[in-house]
């Protein structure tokens, strides 16, 4: 993220501090939690830190582990709490500068930290929709990252795939990925979440984590997996076959392409996210798989795995130029297995780009 960017991020958050009648807003990063909004406006990444962002000022409070990776990655000024307590640091500031009311993320902080917030002389504004509604729109640099993530993933898949037989286990699919991801270049996977690798029966959970269950000959596995490049993600489902296609799951996964197809029909700025997955819903319970098709059709991505906006039979988001999603129908059958196809696609101002087309959409067939 170059500092100009950083910049932009942090006029939009004044804006809102202007729009709200904020007199700034603190945004706290505890042991790795909430990285990815202070990197979005400060470009700082690490692990403890708490921001002070006023209408006119910008201060990262961070300890001695982190001042000099502070200085190098932000234009924040950087505060050296040395043994004291942030929220000491933090009153002082906010005393110094007499701030009243001042916005905060409740859905981000935890109640105990609440409860001693509660103790300074302020108007705490709860503001946690803040800063998704700053990141939800990609602008081209985030872009150029998810593209950056998902060519990583792509070549990855491939080299995994080469060195994965039918007899190996799921952690070994697993273990491969994020291997090959790290010495391509990318940081590696999700990191804030497992990949996903079931096989045979177990391809039915749509969450199924990789055990040591071996892919045999006739069945086929579940692969949900991702890169990360300058701190975003993309997200890919593929299905894997081991000696053959059984045509059971061929037939779903052929039915799974062509609802994703009917989605990107409709998906474009003003559509209500729920139209896109009721386009691609429609076509499955057409061919009898309707009550198979358990979760919502997709979701944003970013700096997160799971942003705005939803794309559910419950979602009330209307899509936007700008945002990133992915576009995953699937079918689980319990007892017989199941399978899912996803890709990531950007929303232009009449339709959609798919950011993940270097990984074939085919059934992969290894063995």
């Amino acid at each position: 993220m170059t500092y100009r960017h950083a910049a932009e991020r942090l006029e939009g958050l004044r804006a809102q501090l202007r729009d709200q009648v904020l007199d700034g807003f603190v945004l706290f990063v505890t042991e790795g939690s909430n990285w990815e909004g202070a990197y979005y406006v400060s470009g700082f990444r690490g692990s403890s830190a708490t921001l002070l962002i006023t209408h006119d000022e910008e201060i990262l409070i961070t300890d001695g582990r982190y001042t000099v990776q502070a200085e190098e990655q932000s234009r924040f000024k950087v505060v050296d709490q040395g043994q004291r307590q942030t929220l000491e640091v933090l009153k002082d500031l906010i005393d110094a500068r007499r701030l009243r009311r001042i916005g905060f993320e409740g859905e981000r902080i935890s109640y105990a930290l609440f409860k001693k917030l509660e103790d300074m002389d302020v108007k705490w504004i709860d503001s946690s929709f803040i800063i998704p509604s700053l990141r939800r729109c990609k602008d081209p640099l985030e872009v150029s990252y998810i593209r950056k993530a998902a060519a990583f993933a792509a070549s990855a898949l491939e080299e995994a795939l080469d060195s994965f037989v039918p007899g190996d286990a799921e952690v070994k699919l697993s273990a491969l990925l994020e291997f090959r991801l790290r010495m391509s270049g990318a940081e590696g996977g999700w990191k804030s979440h497992e990949f996903i690798v079931a096989s045979g029966e177990r391809s039915a959970l749509p969450h199924g984590a990789p055990t040591d269950r071996r892919l045999m000959p006739g069945e086929w596995l579940t692969l949900d997996y991702g890169a990360r490049y300058e701190g975003y993600v993309c997200d890919i489902t593929r299905n894997v076959a081991a000696k053959r296609r059984y045509a059971w799951a061929y037939d779903v996964h052929n039915l799974l392409s062509e609802a994703q197809k009917a989605a990107l029909e409709v998906m474009k700025p003003n559509v209500a996210a729920r139209d896109v997955d009721a386009a691609a819903r429609a076509v499955i319970q057409r061919a009898g798989f309707g009550a198979y098709f358990t979760h919502g059709l997709g979701h944003g991505i970013g700096l997160e795995l799971h942003e705005a906006p939803r794309l559910s039979p419950s979602s009330d988001d209307v899509l936007k130029e700008g945002d990133v999603v992915t576009v995953e129908p699937g079918v689980y059958v319990k007892g017989r297995g199941g399978l899912r196809l996803e890709d990531d696609y950007l929303i232009t101002a009449d339709g959609s780009i798919c950011l993940t087309e270097g990984v074939p959409k085919e059934f992969f067939l290894i063995g």
